[in-house]
């Protein structure tokens, strides 16, 4: 499927022309949240022929899908919880994003697996990714993976230095595949609008459309100029992740999903903290903590707590941090202190909530519910399989459409940059060279953009200062910055230094020691004058502060209500 029905980029007047025209038609289908599964839904939905907007009350991806442990997997804790179903479903997804949806996107990553017990661990743990091996494998595809192996302790070690040789007696490698959630979701979005989906962030639903019990469409803000106006639509997704029940509230009545938020904070590190070749992944007493590599850095994490706080900026704790490196220098030849972290995220999971009072037991499944005529709701669910929660939403909003829909297509349609990625990844040498910049740099790009590495290449033919790194934060070019406004929806300096790129935790100053430089790039492709990027780098200054400072204190309640402190970003008033 490669025909395209508009421009694939989410430009500043890409938004104004999305909220002109949600405003003037009756829609098909309005999804509100912009997140890995309302961006799904928008592409599920406007591949089946149907018109659609979504709307989304800050920047895409900014809640739970650009803070997960960025991994497209099966969960392993899942096998051990006998969940078959739901490993097939998330391996079988694997596969289906690595080698045809969004191959430059994503890709496998390797793991270690340190065995503590001598005899029946390894006999365990062998027959579960055995298991695991065979789950991957879906019908006319591949794994896209290697198969598991069983590692003595001394090739464990070649793999791996880092680990203390007295803490583990072996090991078992296994392969899973990692993926930039947030910059996924963009993508995504951006091949919504390709297909003629009406996309706009930074525009807040208050209220819902009603005739008699039908819900006909939603009331919105345009946060960044102030304006509310209507959206009608025959049918409107609510897919809002941990704020299902907020946004549930607002149609009345009883409710029947409800949403319980469970915590879990991840530790950015340099690569060189940790000498391996190979992700681990670690058991704890209530889950398993993975140490990702990423980059020239090392993810490290997760917790699983329940949050009842301020969803918007979930806060990690001292305890938190502390939970997670005494977790991991558990196995360490040479612990990692404090001091070794550039950056610490928190993000939320939306747990379908259930009788268990721990957030680790909940289910993480999803479910689809059809509350009253005109609005359906999709909740649960994990980053990996958004693709069937997304169809599975979809075809409960046809249900309720009086026109034969045709069924879900997007296990077929790759995202932008997909098509072609392979052919210019072999060809990357006659890139770097007819590029002038290093073939690295080339790969870099590749694996952000894919095929499109062309428009950024283009904005450095066009002004050749853009081919240099960011200073204080080189693995960027400033073209990517620019693009991140032109092509990528970023509508300010948070956007870009928290999501387009991930400058806010791969470096010690947070993005604090860029924000100025950033703040001027984008500034032109926004309109901003000299006053908005003042503002824009005093927000995100005392935005890194304020997460510094919550980042000291002993318990969630402290850590929110100084992560708090920071005020909200001054939009730009629009003509």
């Amino acid at each position: 499927m490669t025909v395209r029905m508009g421009s694939a980029t989410l430009a500043p007047t890409q938004r104004t022309a999305a909220l002109r025209e949600m405003g003037a038609q009756e829609l098909d289908l309005v999804v509100v949240g912009g997140g890995v599964v309302g961006a799904g839904a928008a592409l599920d939905a406007v591949t089946r022929g149907l018109s659609v907007g979504l709307v989304e009350a800050r920047d895409f991806a900014s809640g739970t899908s650009s803070r997960s442990s960025k991994l497209i997997h099966g969960g392993l804790r899942y096998l051990e919880q006998l969940n078959f179903d739901l490993v097939r479903e998330a391996l079988q997804e694997r596969s289906l994003l690595l080698q045809r949806i969004a191959p430059h996107l994503v890709r496998p990553v390797p793991f270690l697996f340190p065995l503590t017990h001598l005899g029946w661990e390894r006999l365990y743990v062998g027959a579960g990714l055995a298991l695991y091996d065979t789950l991957g494998f879906s019908f006319g595809m591949t794994r896209g993976v290697p198969g598991h192996r069983h590692l003595s302790r001394r090739r464990a070690l070649r793999l791996a230095p880092a680990l203390r040789r007295s803490a583990f007696t072996g090991a078992v490698q296994y392969w899973d595949a990692q993926v930039d959630d947030a910059r996924y979701v963009m993508t995504m979005l951006r091949t919504a609008a390709s297909y003629g989906a009406h996309i706009a962030s930074r525009t807040q639903v208050v209220g819902f459309l009603r005739e008699g019990e039908r819900v006909t469409g939603v009331r919105v803000r345009d946060l960044e100029g102030g304006a509310e106006f209507d959206v009608r639509a025959r049918q409107v997704l609510n897919a809002t992740g941990v704020w299902t029940d907020d946004i549930q509230g607002m149609v009345g009545g009883r409710g029947q999903i409800h949403v319980r938020a469970s915590k879990g904070i991840h530790l950015v590190v340099p690569r060189d903290r940790i000498h391996s070749h190979t992700g681990i992944i670690l058991r704890t007493e209530k889950s398993v903590l993975f140490v990702i590599p990423w980059g020239r850095h090392w993810i490290i994490g997760t917790t699983d707590t329940e949050w009842s706080l301020d969803k918007a900026h979930p806060a990690a704790s001292r305890t938190d941090i502390d939970y997670v490196l005494d977790h991991v220098n558990a196995v360490l030849a040479v612990p990692l202190t404090r001091d070794d972290v550039e950056g610490v995220y928190a993000g939320l999971r939306p747990l379908l909530a259930g009788e268990s009072d721990e957030t680790s037991k909940l289910s993480r499944e999803h479910v689809v519910a059809h509350p009253v005529p005109g609005l359906v709701m999709v909740a649960g669910g994990k980053y990996t399989t958004y693709r069937v929660m997304a169809k599975d939403a979809v075809d409960a909003v046809a249900h309720g459409l009086d026109a034969r829909v045709p069924p879900s297509c997007t296990d077929r349609v790759p995202l932008v940059g997909a098509e072609g990625y392979q052919a210019l990844w072999n060809a990357r040498h006659r890139l770097a060279r007819s590029s002038g910049l290093h073939v690295a740099r080339i790969e870099h790009l590749l694996r952000r953009y894919g095929s499109l590495i062309d428009e950024v290449l283009a904005l450095i033919d066009e002004d050749p200062s853009l081919g240099k790194p960011l200073n204080g934060a080189d693995d960027y070019l400033r073209a990517e910055i620019v693009y991140a406004a032109t092509h990528e929806g970023a509508r300010h300096l948070d956007d870009v230094l928290a999501r387009r790129t991930r400058i806010s935790i791969e470096t010690f100053h947070r993005g604090v020691g860029v924000a100025q430089e950033v703040a001027e790039l984008i500034a032109g492709p926004l309109e901003w004058d000299t006053d908005q990027i003042k503002r824009e780098v005093d927000y995100y200054t005392k935005r890194v502060e304020a997460e510094r400072a919550s980042q000291e204190q002993e318990d969630d309640r402290a850590a929110d209500a100084i992560r708090l402190g920071a005020p909200e970003i001054v939009p730009v008033a629009m003509d």
